[in-house]
């Protein structure tokens, strides 16, 4: 089973920046895509962004310009880079990669701006 560890978030005031970071552990071979997704309390779980193997990107329009998505293979880990942060980006922020066909997500990790 892939196991995914998150880090970073914590509390911004708005405009300012935030990075959060996951590795993945075993079984990772197989892992193409990884992304972040967030929620909010009573809202369904949203993409934010993905990346693959390659470097190829995929954002959601409400953080397009402002937020970055990396990785670095090597340590399999997958970055996102949070800057001109808004109250309205306030959530609990996932880690999600898809191994094998099977699903897999992080525990979160929560970001809070401050207006």
């Amino acid at each position: 089973q892939v196991q995914l560890v998150e880090s970073g978030g914590g509390l911004v005031q708005a405009g300012g920046s935030l990075s959060v970071s996951c590795a993945a552990f075993n079984n990772i071979f197989s892992i193409n895509v990884m992304g972040w997704f967030r929620q909010v309390p009573g809202n369904q779980r949203e993409l934010v962004a993905t990346i693959t193997s390659g470097g190829s990107t995929n954002y959601a329009d409400s953080v397009k310009g402002r937020f970055t998505i990396s990785r670095d293979n090597a340590k399999n880990t997958v970055y996102l880079q949070m800057n001109s942060l808004k109250p309205e980006d306030t959530a609990r922020y996932y880690c999600n990669t898809v191994s094998a066909g099977v699903n897999y997500w992080g525990k979160g990790t929560q970001v809070t701006v401050s207006s």
